[in-house]
């Protein structure tokens, strides 16, 4: 089911970005053979959801030819090392398109490709310090705040490398030509800041933290402690959002300050300050629910899954016990099912080398020396 049914994938095995696209690959319907070490999971990894699992140590001289077999039937190849490592392994693009030259060559790095940074070692926060979308978050007078790793590894990472997926597997039906896709996570979060260089160009935003219309600097853009030791989300941007916002917190408009006097916004946020801290979060929740003003009780991670929206929507699925986001988006002709379990390394060996034409004598062998286990 999905899209992508019928579109194979090799995912040569690595953490955060690439086992997330991987998983939305996966999720929307393509066949994703993970290529990983023999190693236990210490816990159930669900960015490794919905996919078989084949274990291969790729350091062994014959491992190169094991992939390079699967690649032969392969629509598309994911990698996540540093630069000439899948080179030095014999399982780079040159070696890769050589056997497949419809394919579709997927390489998710931190700083790239080239650059003067291409091999050195990173992780999200660096990607996202570089690229100038972690200097912007953080709280008025205070310093960078960490967005845990979403900016880089996530929606600069894995779901950019997942759109240059889909972009080259469809010039590839069209051009019968593979091609390598250079997905950085510099490069993506660099991307997810356009919308904030558009307002930088236009005088519109302040290089101070906590100070413009839509990093928490707006009283009427963040969020508000309740009586109870929890939280609402306010983005009540438009005239009349504000002014329903206003109608639920049952404050007069007369004494509110005009909504875009930045002298005020100081007064308006302790109004709303004490405002919100007179009742529960659950109290502000009712009086706001199905309200245009902009308004959301802030849940936890462990609570988003009950609530009524995303009960009615299955944002959040069950699947073995484990309680995770299911696939996005939604498809009208084609739905993409409720994902796999979580395979562990190496379980479906024997199964996806004999469906892409492994002989049985061919297994036993490369299982005996090693360069694969079952």
């Amino acid at each position: 089911m999905g899209p992508l049914n019928g579109v194979t994938i090799v995912e040569i095995g690595s953490i955060g970005p690439g086992p997330f696209c991987g998983m939305m690959l996966s999720d929307l319907g393509a066949n994703v053979v993970r290529v990983e070490r023999p190693d236990p999971q210490p816990y159930p990894e669900l960015l490794h959801r919905g996919r078989a699992s084949i274990a291969v140590d790729l350091k062994h001289p014959e491992a190169a030819g094991v992939v390079l077999r699967l690649v032969e039937r392969a629509d598309g190849l994911i990698e996540g090392f540093r630069p000439g490592v899948a080179e030095r392994l014999g399982i780079g693009p040159d070696a890769c398109l050589d056997r497949n030259p419809r394919l579709v060559y997927g390489r998710m790095t931190g700083f790239g490709q080239e650059g003067p940074l291409a091999s050195v070692a990173g992780h999200d926060i660096d990607y996202i310090a570089l690229s100038g979308a972690l200097y912007p978050i953080g709280l008025a007078g205070g310093p960078p705040v960490v967005p845990l790793n979403l900016l880089g590894d996530f929606g600069g990472g894995g779901m950019l490398l997942a759109v240059g997926m889909l972009a080259g597997l469809l010039e590839a039906a069209r051009s019968g030509r593979g091609q390598v896709v250079d997905a950085a996570m510099v490069d993506g979060s660099a991307l997810l800041t356009t919308f904030v260089h558009s307002m930088l160009s236009a005088g519109l935003w302040s290089r101070r933290r906590g100070d413009n219309l839509l990093d928490g600097g707006a009283p009427f853009y963040g969020v508000y402690e309740t009586s109870d030791g929890n939280y609402m989300a306010v983005g009540a941007l438009e005239p009349k959002f504000f002014t329903e916002l206003l109608d639920r917190l049952g404050l007069d408009t007369d004494a509110v300050p005009n909504q875009y006097d930045r002298s005020q916004w100081p007064r308006m946020r302790e109004l709303f300050r004490r405002t919100f801290a007179t009742r529960t979060r659950a109290e502000w929740t009712a009086i706001f629910d199905t309200a245009d003003a902009c308004v959301a009780p802030v849940l936890s991670l462990e609570e988003a899954p009950a609530h009524p929206h995303n009960r009615a929507r299955r944002t959040f699925v069950e699947v073995e016990g484990i309680v995770q986001p299911a696939p996005a988006p939604r498809f009208g002709r084609t739905p993409v099912d409720t994902p796999g379990p979580v395979s562990k390394p190496g379980q479906d060996t024997e199964e996806v080398l004999e469906s892409f034409g492994f002989r049985s004598e061919e297994i036993a062998a490369l299982r005996a020396a090693h360069v694969v286990f079952c």
